[in-house]
């Protein structure tokens, strides 16, 4: 059984114009007839150009979004049937770490509390035991206890996306939801986040869910990646070579915008994949 299993999903959004005498409304179609699924300690790579429905998705696996039509199956239960009990563990076990890290926390919560506050739903923790857990939280994302008590605005934006990160992982969940994790920061952050998450997924056994638009950045930590145009899963790759060898136009279009017009610089680009 798969830890995910999305199967046939579909979704819409309802909007409003009016005209001289009277108002309309016609569904706007997101997300068509999407099936995929992640299995344990994988990470599944979705790219695709803004506003193609990669966030829309997450947000429906994340059970934010209600589809239409469709199941979001995770460790075998559907996200948007269970019970209270069965939805409150499956909130524990997939969690999410999004694109604007500053918008992610409360500015007014210190570093310590920021990431103790799943703890404190989930966790029945002494203080001396949650501060614990927390230092060494903070230590495995590369910051330290000096950061306890410093606030959101006194850290860089890759620091304050090594807490969400931190927060992120505090439950030791099955999944995470990663949208757009990255591509607020800086090419050295990014660098050094991608190598963060690489390593939490093989310490932890963790699965990722990594939404982006950035082929390299998906290259970096996937293990599948899928493609979404339109709010249509175009195909799913089994490998970086199957991806970087498909004739889909899609897919060639994105290969293209990343790499060198003249071949000879566009062979040693893709020798790096």
């Amino acid at each position: 059984m798969s830890l995910l299993q999305v199967n046939e999903v579909t979704h819409s959004y309802g909007f409003g114009f009016r005209s001289f005498f009277k108002r309309h409304n016609r569904p706007k179609k997101v997300l068509s007839s999407i099936s995929l699924s992640i299995e344990e300690g994988n990470c599944l790579g979705i790219l695709g150009t803004s506003g193609a429905g990669k966030s829309t998705l997450g947000k429906v696996i994340l059970g934010l979004e209600r589809p239409q039509h469709g199941q979001v199956l995770f460790q075998g239960h559907d996200i948007y049937t269970v019970d209270k009990h069965t939805r409150q563990k499956i909130r524990r076990n997939l969690q999410a770490v999004f694109q604007d890290s500053y918008s992610s926390v409360n500015p007014r919560m210190t570093a310590e509390r920021i990431i103790a506050e799943p703890l404190e739903n989930y966790e029945k923790l002494t203080i001396a035991e949650q501060r614990r857990v927390v230092i060494e939280l903070l230590e495995r994302v590369g910051l330290s206890e000096k950061d306890l008590k410093k606030y959101p605005h006194q850290f860089s934006g890759g620091q304050l996306q090594r807490i969400n990160i931190a927060r992120a992982i505090s439950l030791k969940p099955k999944l995470i939801v990663l949208d757009e994790s990255v591509s607020s920061l800086d090419m050295v952050n990014q660098t050094l986040i991608l190598g963060l998450l690489r390593d939490l997924k093989n310490d932890y056994g963790l699965s990722y869910f990594f939404i982006t638009h950035d082929i390299k950045a998906a290259c970096a930590i996937s293990d599948t990646l899928g493609v979404i145009e339109r709010g249509e899963l175009v195909n799913l790759y089994n490998s970086k070579r199957q991806f970087f060898a498909s004739e889909h136009p899609v897919v060639k279009k994105m290969i293209d915008s990343m790499l060198p017009e003249h071949p000879q610089q566009r062979c040693q680009s893709l020798k790096q994949f």
